[in-house]
């Protein structure tokens, strides 16, 4: 171009609308590139079978890499995925070494279509992945307690997803009202009000590694017992896979699980816990009465809040009405014109009831309250995923479909979790609790 003949500059535009490149789908080419060099695309394909009828050109793999898709691009619905990606599509699957994109009706139709083999099938592959990779102990954290004892901190809580609905018009002349998330959704609690249709789902978090290594979700409130039996086999078969003992897997549960009934099948599983209780009638009891006459075994002053407890080490305590018994420590602090949101308030005064397994060498009353608050870290990772993945979005009206889904999202977490640690290695936090003075 010369500067002294503007008239020679030739300009030309193109009126046809070009698409950009999604932002994400750099990272989808790097997830992708790591899967296939990993071998996690073949042992799905080998491990994962379905067969259902009018199968199509598409293979099982060809709908779960549209999921992982989706979980790495942030999009908030379906639709919106589709049509980022559309103009793309083939690049897409070819990232992934597949031809073809399935139709977002396709897709719908095959989650529909899934069963519990399926999703267990998928869980197995998605836990087989999350064990094998490991590495040196010393590489996944751990806590060491007053006696130099290893435990490995596990958290499990259940969140909840309430599902939008309109109303819809009801008469004699018209048919019985269908609602799509019927069969996946159920009147719930989420906190303000009852009678909400909500989704529960349960996650365990190595709280460590923030690794996530167990999901499943079920209608309404769910089977907060049965979950927490699954997630405890699973925390077993970790430990075994470090080559370390049960006993050494410490569990934190918030005050859903603190009755007796679960205490008993973390005392079957072998595992250590701690968790807020909520059977305060234990208050009565003439051990507990009496310990609370006593002067205080320690005070504990809240790093944020400011607030006080005394501390009243109960030690074994009878927690079910067969007799099983577990350390119970009361935590206890002056009542105000406020209601308490957490506890009993009798008279004066708020009790707070905590249950653990913890020995009292290792772990002081103090200890146990400050480990049990610690889990505000697994409330963080929680907000995390909701900003980054989501995972409790509607991907499916089908029970099984939408647990794939959240399947595949906790798989890409974890990925997404190893790469960046590989890309800015940071040393892992190792926390050792300081024997006490003399």
């Amino acid at each position: 171009m010369s500067t002294d003949n503007p008239s020679s500059v030739n300009i030309q535009a193109n009126v046809l609308p070009m698409s950009s490149v999604p932002g994400w789908f750099g990272e989808v080419a790097l997830i992708a590139h790591t899967m296939t060099r990993l071998g996690l695309l073949s042992d799905i394909c080998e491990r994962v079978c379905f067969a259902r009828k009018r199968f199509g050109r598409f293979e099982v793999i060809d709908f779960l890499i549209m999921l992982i898709g989706y979980a790495i691009s942030g999009e908030p619905t379906l639709k919106a995925y589709y049509e980022r990606l559309q103009p793309f599509a083939p690049e897409f699957m070819a990232l992934f070494g597949r031809s073809g994109l399935p139709h977002r009706a396709t897709l719908s139709r095959f989650l529909a279509a899934l069963d519990e083999p399926f999703v267990e099938a998928l869980r197995s592959v998605f836990l087989h992945d999350a064990f094998t990779r490991l590495g040196p102990e010393v590489n996944v954290g751990g806590l060491w307690d007053r006696q130099a004892t290893r435990w490995e901190v596990f958290d499990v809580d259940g969140t909840r997803q309430a599902a939008r609905q309109r109303a819809l018009p009801e008469g004699p002349d018209l048919p019985p009202a269908h609602r799509r998330l019927s069969t996946v959704c159920a009147p719930g609690y989420m906190g303000r009000k009852r009678g909400e249709v909500v989704r529960t789902r349960t996650t365990l978090l190595q709280a460590h590694t923030h690794q996530w290594l167990f999901t499943s979700g079920a209608a309404g409130n769910g089977d907060y017992r049965g979950e927490v039996l699954r997630a405890l086999s699973v925390i077993v078969a970790y430990q075994a896979a470090l080559s370390l003992p049960p006993g050494q897997a410490l569990v934190r549960l918030d005050e859903l699980y603190g009755n007796g009934t679960i205490v008993v099948d973390l005392i079957a599983a072998g595992v250590g816990f701690v968790m807020r209780g909520k059977d305060y009638g234990l208050l009565d009891q003439p051990e507990v009465q009496a310990h609370l006459a006593l002067p205080a075994d320690e005070q504990f002053t809240h790093p944020e809040s400011g607030l006080c407890r005394d501390l009243f080490d109960c030690g074994q305590i009878p927690v079910t009405a067969q007799g099983h018994h577990c350390r119970v420590i009361v935590a206890t602090h002056p009542a105000t014109t406020a209601k308490a949101p957490i506890g009993v308030t009798r008279g004066a005064m708020v009790y707070e009831f905590f249950f653990t397994s913890l020995p009292a060498a290792g772990f002081t009353a103090a200890d146990v309250l400050l480990l049990y608050l610690h889990r505000g870290s697994f409330e963080t990772v929680l907000a995390d995923e909701d900003r980054e993945q989501d995972s409790d979005r509607w991907s499916s009206y089908t029970s099984h479909g939408q647990e794939v889904w959240q399947i595949l999202s906790q798989w890409v977490w974890n990925l997404r979790q190893e790469m960046s640690q590989q890309w800015q290695p940071t040393e892992m936090r190792l926390t050792s609790i300081s024997p006490p003075s003399k």
